[in-house]
């Protein structure tokens, strides 16, 4: 079975009033997303891993094309579901709570999230995670994900900089900055901890 490209959850110029413009959108998601997924189709086509799942692809990858395309092609995905025209602020109720237990304060988190961000050399992505001793904030190079890692991922942000370069050059923090004020889908980030 061919691996598809999923919808975005919302139109392409959706986010533009929330700091992420459509040509971002459309380079972001129509070119990089979508070269990954077709690159992907092209190394499975033929092969064991034609019929499965794109996290069995990922979970029997070594280091290399296969796992570098599957990865991001799952990063990109879940990326998409993290932002929201609705989203920004502090989460509220149970996920709320956890990440206060977490990090002592909201404020805290996201001062820790966004360094883990700032400070994740060349391309990559900064997480929040749920592992065997709660929540917790990882940074991964490249295509790398928690998924391969044995920890639940919650939360991402890209910091590749196709991600941001369009609409903030090379001011990686403003765009973390707008990305917990105005984008974070909290919704989504409840649903994955109550999962």
């Amino acid at each position: 079975m061919a691996i598809e490209l999923p919808p975005l959850p919302y139109a392409e110029d959706a986010l533009a009033s929330k700091g992420l413009s459509a040509e971002t959108i459309q380079y972001h998601y129509g070119k990089h997303h979508a070269t990954y997924v077709n690159v992907l189709n092209g190394l499975i086509e033929g092969t064991e891993h034609a019929d499965s799942s794109l996290e069995e692809i990922i979970l029997a990858a070594d280091a290399g094309p296969l796992f570098n395309n599957s990865a991001q092609v799952w990063n990109h995905t879940f990326y998409w579901n993290c932002l929201s025209p609705n989203g920004g602020g502090a989460p509220s109720g149970e996920l709320g709570d956890k990440i206060n237990s977490a990090f002592g304060s909201y404020d805290d988190f996201a001062s820790q999230f966004t360094e883990a961000a700032k400070t994740t050399f060349g391309s990559g992505w900064a997480w929040l995670v749920e592992g065997d001793g709660g929540l917790e904030i990882q940074k991964t190079s490249n295509a790398d994900l928690p998924l391969k890692h044995g920890v639940k991922a919650l939360l991402t942000v890209d910091v590749w900089e196709h991600a941001y370069y369009i609409d903030y050059r090379n001011a990686r923090p403003d765009y973390l900055a707008n990305f917990l004020t105005n984008l974070v889908n909290w919704d989504f980030v409840a649903e994955n901890l109550a999962s």
